[in-house]
């Protein structure tokens, strides 16, 4: 079934929206919520076009993992479980991305 192999994606951007609205960026994290219901859509600019928007994703939590590792070293805190936890996201949104260039899912959304 076509949901199971798009899960890992629509979980990506659900954790992103919420990234987005724990940082007062309510209305981008409104924008993403909707995102998985392009997924209706099957044509293949809408799976490159969430591909892509995942990617960012991947890279928006690289990002902020870098700021609070500094926030941390800069208030002398602990910092190993936020690397392996925000890494862990970070890795888990990006392997989702790739999952998306499936031979299946590409059939799917021709």
């Amino acid at each position: 079934m076509i949901f199971f192999r798009l899960l890992p994606a629509i979980i990506s951007l659900l954790l992103l929206a919420a990234h987005f609205s724990r940082i007062d960026l309510t209305l981008l994290a409104v924008l993403i919520v909707l995102f998985p219901f392009a997924f209706l859509i099957k044509k293949a600019w809408v799976l490159k076009l969430i591909q892509g928007l995942i990617l960012l994703g991947a890279l928006e939590w690289l990002r902020s993992l870098y700021d609070y590792i500094q926030i941390y070293q800069s208030n002398n805190q602990p910092w190993t479980k936020l690397v392996f936890i925000m890494g862990g996201v970070a890795l888990f949104t990006f392997v989702s991305a790739l999952l998306l260039s499936t031979k299946k899912i590409k059939e799917h959304f021709r």
